[in-house]
């Protein structure tokens, strides 16, 4: 009985013992399993593409403007004066050469009497001395007449004495001194000449000189009556008949302000990015909050040539015809300005540039590799949802080029390229 327990628990034991190490090897398996993994080939990526579009770059800008006066000008009175009439006011259309303002300044008038009565005087000196000349000249004649006569009785007598007896000595010699007075005469009638014309000059000259001052006078007179130098329209008028005016530069407000509003100048600054495409002659389109729902245009006539170093922009001119008047000077205007280049750009998604800390890249997928093609930015054209960046950089029309540009997609690794439906303008 007791053998047959004994046997009882040895089996046991073996059992035990059994199922222990198969409990062992199995979870030496597993390790071993754990440590070496089946060995699998990697898997290559699939990325989606697209392909790089070449395009004219056409777009539209919405830009500020500022109408402005094609001619504008504020009158002020050349001397301080008094106002005596005005015949305009603030909205008078005026024409050219119409009188606006009569002013009067008495000391004006004085000084231009006085201008007058030493232009009289001048004059007469001149004339006086001008007569003194004529008279001398007659004198002269006079005395070379005479000159004439006695030198040839003095040559007749001296000729005749030569035969003795037939003229006294006396009467040669007085004839002789009669010929040399004479002479003297004739030299001094030409030196009183000489002096009476230079006063003559002197006083021509004078009289030359009060006559431009007379005629300054007469000028500055001719500034109190103050007629339009342009066809337009009063906006400004700050006198009235009676007010003392003064010339610009002291702190005065003008008299009358005409501007000519039938043409006006429509001021916009284009930024630097669009200064490329600026042509004169171009019609521009243009709004105003006046009259939201209609559209004007002008002409691209005067470009700036430079940009503002502030605001990094170019002022353009346009010529607005505005014969209904319609447009005012000083409305905002919202210009849609055209922008074009003269080439083809390249143009890609903007999903498609990855931009780090480092640099601004496209990934370009080519026969199955990646490459990090470096690009620049430029604008942005198409509608919302659409859009497509213009970029700068080593790329040509066709080029394929991942959808989403990201620096995970590494430079040189190996992808399979997917082409999802093409982005248009």
């Amino acid at each position: 009985m007791k053998g047959k327990q004994i046997a009882i628990v040895l089996v046991s034991v073996l059992i035990i013992l059994a199922g222990a190490w198969m409990a062992v090897e199995r979870l030496g398996s597993r390790s071993k399993a754990a440590e070496n993994p089946p060995q699998t080939a990697p898997q290559i990526p699939t990325v989606p593409t697209t392909s790089v579009v070449s395009q004219q770059l056409e777009r539209n800008l919405r830009l500020p403007g500022e109408l402005k006066a094609f001619e504008d000008v504020a009158i002020y009175p050349k001397v301080q004066s008094f106002v005596d009439w005005i015949g305009v006011d603030r909205g008078s259309v005026v024409k050219r050469g119409q009188l606006l303002v009569r002013m009067s300044a008495p000391e004006v008038s004085s000084n231009r009497s006085e201008a007058d009565a030493r232009v009289r005087a001048a004059e007469s000196q001149k004339l006086e001395a001008e007569a003194k000349v004529r008279g001398i000249k007659e004198q002269q004649l006079e005395a070379i007449a005479k000159l004439q006569s006695d030198t040839g009785t003095y040559k007749r007598l001296k000729k005749a004495s030569e035969t003795p007896g037939v003229v006294a000595g006396n009467d040669v010699d007085v004839a002789q001194k009669t010929v040399e007075a004479d002479e003297a005469r004739v030299r001094l009638l030409e030196e009183n000449q000489k002096a009476a014309e230079a006063q003559a000059r002197s006083y021509a000259e004078n009289e030359k000189a009060v006559r431009d001052a007379a005629r300054s006078t007469k000028d500055i007179e001719a500034y109190l009556q103050i007629t339009a130098p342009f066809d337009g329209v009063i906006t400004e008028r700050n006198v009235h008949p009676g007010s003392l005016v003064g010339p610009s530069g002291t702190n005065n407000q003008p008299m009358l302000r005409l501007q000519q509003i039938s043409h006006l100048r429509l001021v916009t600054p284009v930024p630097e990015s669009a200064v490329g495409g600026v042509a004169q002659g171009v019609p521009i389109s243009f709004n105003v909050p006046a009259f939201p729902d209609e559209t004007f245009s002008g002409i691209a006539q005067r470009i700036g040539q430079a940009l503002d170093p502030k605001t990094r922009t170019m002022p353009v001119e346009l010529d607005v015809n505005n014969g209904s008047g319609r447009l005012k000077p000083g409305m905002y205007a919202e210009v849609t300005w055209p922008q074009k280049r003269t080439e083809s750009s390249i143009f890609v998604p903007p999903t498609a540039i990855a931009v780090t800390t480092e640099r601004t890249f496209v990934v370009r997928i080519k026969d199955g590799t990646a490459t990090w093609v470096d690009v620049k930015r430029g604008v942005t054209m198409g509608k919302p949802g659409s859009e497509l960046v213009e970029v700068f950089g080593n790329l040509v029309e066709g080029d394929q080029i991942a959808v989403r540009g990201t620096d995970e997609i590494r430079d040189g690794a190996k992808v399979n390229a997917k082409p999802v439906a093409q982005q248009t303008k």
